[in-house]
């Protein structure tokens, strides 16, 4: 499953913008969408025969200093107070979040997101997982999934040993690049020392995962750069190391304003690049999981993909398929029962709402029977590069090529290109196709064809 080929030719004629797929239909999808709506999906989750356990997530919005290349929703600020005011609410949430959900449904997962979690300090990070166990079922071994993403410029030792000791053991480092020349461009120095220190804390409490994130295309970097960046990385053996492709849409997402587009790589270059990841990390024994992630052949990942029981989500690819996800805070999306919903992104409309004893979903989307098959089709060739037909002619009742009759048109370039090739129950995507899983997702991406919502992707490479 790990095996993939880089063929620049084919990625410059596929290279197009494209959704990340970590849910169908995509966020830009979203509209109009009540709390009485996202209530009425909670109560058929309960009503389930055997009702799906959670996975929680919350949002902390708050970074210290910005980053140029960022596109999340942050609030970048020195008034540590603001978290103060920020958690009496979100405590707020988590009680009318918990009221809805069937006490004995067991949290699997949990992951606090950001911004930078880690803004947080010791006694609101312990103060947060208590008002979480306080009102929902959390697992109380260390079998549990419980992920932070982690600024090392924001902690020290001691706050690895404070996030051990309150349920986490599984950590997620941003470090994006080790040259000081790029770091300055996108203002965010961060020795390597730092890093280092963090995940040799990470190790020394026991974590039971540890993963990097690197973006490629950002000032100044070159093919020479990155490779010492990819070596450095490797050197500190992460379990999980995922490449990202730097965005610039200044439009959209102000901070990159201030990044200067002269000293942003070429095409060419950002390709050869992110040729030199594949190759660099595969050879240093990482397995390619798909979407820019690599992990370690015994990592989980690896292991859910090999075993066909990989998924993929909002947060990501990870190995809990069967979860209702609960999101908390400002911006955060909830995936229940068929349905999603997203929080207020702002702080006023978040904070407003919650003082009127609502819940701050401002908007959303029911699945349609439609939405579940193709959100199927799309989790599967995702997270496993293959698609059975017949599979899916049993679980939705259909004739798959009476149905797809227009995909499977599409996908006919696709297959005389050798980015996948049809078997006699479906299709599977090919080592030279996996670099381009986005491309083939789209074909059945119908909401994609109804919007022209293009621009708002990044593209695939």
């Amino acid at each position: 499953m790990s095996t993939v080929q880089f063929d620049a030719d084919l990625i410059r004629r596929y290279d197009t913008a494209g959704p990340r797929y970590t849910s169908y239909p995509t966020a830009v999808a979203f509209g109009a969408f009540t709390e009485d709506e996202y209530k009425a999906h909670v109560y058929m989750s309960n009503e389930d025969p055997i009702p799906l356990p959670l996975s929680l997530y919350f949002h902390i919005p708050f970074c210290d200093t910005v980053c140029f290349y960022c596109a999340c929703n942050k609030i970048a600020t020195k008034d540590r107070s603001l978290s103060e005011k920020y958690l009496a609410y979100l405590f707020r949430e988590i009680e009318m979040q918990a009221k809805l959900y069937d006490s004995d449904r067991m949290v699997e997962q949990l992951h606090w997101g950001g911004g930078t979690p880690t803004f947080l300090n010791h006694d609101e990070m312990r103060a947060l997982m208590e008002k979480t166990r306080q009102h929902f079922s959390l697992y109380t071994g260390d079998d549990c999934d419980y992920s932070i993403e982690i600024d090392p410029r924001s902690v020290t030792p001691e706050t690895i040993g404070v996030l051990r000791e309150i349920g986490f053991n599984r950590f997620s480092l941003g470090v994006q690049d080790v040259d000081e020349r790029v770091q300055v461009a996108v203002n965010r120095i961060q020795p390597i020392e730092q890093t280092r220190a963090v995940i040799d804390a990470c190790r020394a409490y026991g974590a039971k995962s540890i993963s990097v994130d690197l973006i490629y295309g950002l000032p100044f970097q070159t093919v020479d750069s990155f490779r010492q960046t990819l070596d450095t990385i490797i050197a500190l053996s992460p379990d999980r190391i995922s490449v990202f492709n730097y965005a610039h849409m200044p439009n959209l997402f102000k901070p990159q304003r201030r990044i200067n587009e002269a000293d942003l790589p070429s095409a060419e270059t950002k390709l050869q690049i992110m040729q030199l990841a594949v190759e660099h990390l595969t050879g240093a024994g990482y397995e390619y999981i798909g979407m820019d992630h690599f992990a370690k052949p015994d990592d989980e990942l690896a292991i859910a993909q090999r075993n066909g029981t990989l998924h993929r989500n909002f947060q990501g690819y990870t190995t809990h398929a069967d979860c209702d996800l609960v999101g908390m805070g400002v911006s955060s999306i909830s995936s229940v029962a068929e349905c999603y919903s997203q929080n207020a992104k702002t702080l006023d409309e978040y904070y407003a709402a919650l003082d009127s004893g609502h819940f701050p979903v401002i908007k959303g989307l029911t699945l349609d029977e439609d939405d579940v098959l193709r959100r199927y089709i799309i989790q599967q060739l995702a997270c496993h590069f293959e698609l059975d037909f017949t599979q899916v002619e049993r679980l939705f009742k259909l004739e798959f090529a009476d149905y797809f009759a227009r995909e499977l048109e599409m996908l006919q370039p696709m297959a005389e290109d050798a980015l996948l090739q049809f078997t006699t129950t479906g299709l599977a995507v090919t080592p030279r196709g996996r670099f381009l899983i986005r491309n083939i997702c789209m074909v059945f991406d119908v909401s994609l064809r109804k919007q022209t919502v293009q621009q708002r992707f990044s593209r695939v490479i």
